[in-house]
């Protein structure tokens, strides 16, 4: 089942839920007249490699003056935009129902998506050259490599909104921007193995509660990799085809960024191998730090037939945090995505009782990194999500008894607080 039939199912069984889960700002003009707001403020997101070639730029003409600009990229993903975020806050609004149609047609928002990849491209030979350069300082090297892969990293939020299109172009142009960071395998996996999967033990890139990110990174990558070959066999398998086939996607990725290493390196030179190696490992990393974050212990749950529930809003982490939003074209509205995978990002909903993030996804990388600081920020409000029930966590096996013990007393509170809040409600109600 691809992700438009899966799409096309799900809005059905949940649209009368989602809706009554919405609590929206209306605009003041609905329907036609509906204008976004933030239309012009989604060109932020292919600005942020143009920013980045900038940088680089600078730092070419005037590399003992401007050493700094080497390490735009960390300044901006786990500085800049967190500040940002906390000082401007949040946005809850939605658009008009009305009005979404006329925003789906809308041809500017596919373009600023695309826009993102030739200057992503420029930007990342840049770096090479610079990186490969003789009298390049290793401490500028290092700077540089990190601003190439935290952008690159980002790119591959530019994939996944064109992955999610269905046309061959938009499928090309996602595995495009994701051939830079070697992750090609992502367009494949994402749609048909994580979007099926999402928020249940079966999942690599469902991150589980009482589990560390350097845990989770191991699991999610070769279990992506691994997830990834067997359903490309399984479809080429239908169609009576091997594996070894000019129509195996993973294989026509594997040869763009197989392609794109080759060229840079024949144009930069060996040096600029470390770099390109360096850069797409920590690109993939930031993506992968974002998987950890978006998921973490939230569960489906079987029915009585021993099947998981339709994926719905409450099986996402969400933010509405306005700045990363406008860099990653949304992506923190996870919950709409995962019920709607088909909708454009200048379409996703904020949904008032998802579970919401404390802060954006920029701002919950350096806490990822460090355990103990994601589980202080994190493992209560997932118990406070599931009202004190722990047997609704998506548990770290290896942990799941002595977080259960940990935890018994302040779940046991949630609960009867839950319970009292209940009653109180039907008391109202009566």
């Amino acid at each position: 089942m691809n992700a438009k039939t899966r799409d096309n199912l799900d809005s059905q069984a949940t649209q009368t839920a989602l809706e009554s889960a919405t609590s929206p700002v209306t605009p003041s003009k609905p329907g036609k007249d509906w204008k976004d707001p933030k239309r012009y403020l989604w060109l932020m997101g292919p600005a942020l490699p143009g920013i980045g070639l900038a940088a680089l730029a600078g730092y070419a003409v005037a590399p003992k003056k401007l050493r700094s600009l080497a390490w735009t990229g960390p300044a901006l993903v786990h500085g800049i935009i967190p500040a940002l975020d906390r000082a401007i806050g949040e946005d809850k609004s939605n658009p008009p129902e009305s009005a979404v149609k006329t925003l789906e047609q809308d041809k500017y928002y596919d373009r600023i998506v695309k826009a993102f990849i030739p200057t992503q491209y420029a930007m990342t030979f840049m770096g090479a050259w610079l990186a490969s350069r003789k009298n390049t300082p290793l401490s500028d090297k290092i700077g540089i490599t990190l601003t190439v892969g935290a952008i690159n990293g980002v790119g591959i939020n530019t994939a996944h909104e064109l992955g999610h299109k269905s046309n061959k172009l938009n499928k090309l142009m996602a595995m495009a921007a994701l051939a830079p960071t070697g992750y090609t395998h992502f367009v494949v996996e994402h749609n048909f193995g994580h979007h099926k999967r999402v928020a249940t033990p079966e999942d690599p890139a469902s991150s589980r509660m009482g589990e560390s990110f350097w845990k989770f990174l191991p699991r999610t990558v070769v279990g992506g990799i691994k997830s990834a070959v067997k359903i490309e066999k399984a479809r080429l398998a239908r169609k009576g085809k091997g594996f070894w086939t000019l129509d195996n996607e993973l294989l026509q990725g594997w040869a763009m960024s197989a392609g794109f290493f080759g060229a840079t390196t024949l144009i930069c030179g060996p040096r600029a191998v470390p770099f390109l190696a360096a850069q797409a490992a920590y690109g993939a990393s930031l993506l992968e730090t974002v998987n950890y974050v978006e998921h973490y212990g939230l569960l489906r749950q079987k029915d009585s037939k021993g099947k998981y529930e339709r994926t719905q809003p409450e099986h996402s982490w969400n933010s509405n945090h306005i700045v990363t939003n406008l860099f990653l074209y949304q992506l923190q509205r996870h919950s709409d995505h995962h019920a709607h995978p088909q909708r454009s990002f200048q379409a996703l909903r904020h949904f008032e009782h998802a579970p919401q993030l404390p802060g954006g996804y920029a701002s919950m990388l350096l806490p990822a990194y460090l355990p103990s600081w994601w589980y202080e920020m994190m493992d209560k409000r997932v118990i406070d999500h599931y009202e004190g029930d722990l047997s609704k966590i998506n548990w770290d096996p290896d942990r799941k008894e002595e977080l259960m013990n940990k935890y018994a007393d302040y779940a046991a509170a949630v609960s009867a607080e839950a319970k009292a809040r209940k009653g109180s409600s039907s008391e109202e109600a009566a």
